[in-house]
């Protein structure tokens, strides 16, 4: 999608970003919860590139996430994938998933794509079902990639392919652990 636009596009955008302050995971209604939940991925390293099969310009598979330390209390597990750096005045979403047992402590590469009913999976900011690969425009400098996981108290019901402010609605006042890895992604001019 966007790996076709020229470099002159990208450069512009380099000033205008949300930044990491803006993920979900910094939201004041979500941040009181304690950041008690270990993120990792087996694919990459916290504020470190991700693979390109993980994005458009390879197979576009989502990564491996792995998280620990969700409490007792937990009844499931969302996730959510923002991207910070994008030009836009809110982060992209690039993938909400939710109703994960909260005994669940990962998820394989592949697993936030359309292919069936489990996780159910929210709508990206491209409109689409699923897992959205990063394709940031060439020359708009490293973007980061917000894998945020959130155990909640509660397991809502946010219907069919809810959007990030439904399920921001659904998270506030019931979010008891949070946890997030940052991954990154450039192209070159």
């Amino acid at each position: 999608m966007l790996e076709k636009h020229l470099a002159s596009v990208g450069r512009p955008t380099r000033r205008v970003r949300p930044g990491l302050e803006r993920l979900a995971y910094h939201c004041p209604s979500l941040s009181l919860a304690p950041p008690l939940i270990d993120v990792t991925s087996s694919a990459f390293l916290d504020h470190h590139p991700l693979p390109p099969q993980y994005t458009a310009d390879g197979v576009g598979l989502s990564p491996p996430l792995a998280w620990a330390g969700v409490p007792a209390s937990a009844r499931s597990i969302a996730i959510l994938v923002e991207d910070a750096d994008s030009p836009t005045a809110a982060p992209l979403v690039h993938a909400i998933a939710w109703h994960l047992s909260p005994v669940l402590p990962d998820l394989a590469d592949g697993e936030l794509m359309n292919r069936g009913e489990h996780p159910p999976l929210g709508m990206s900011s491209f409109a689409r079902a699923g897992w959205t690969p990063p394709d940031p425009p060439p020359g708009a400098g490293p973007h980061r990639y917000g894998f945020q996981v959130f155990a909640l108290d509660d397991d809502p019901d946010l219907g069919a392919r809810p959007r990030r402010d439904a399920l921001l609605t659904a998270l506030r006042g019931h979010v008891v652990a949070r946890g997030m890895i940052v991954g990154t992604y450039e192209r070159a001019a």
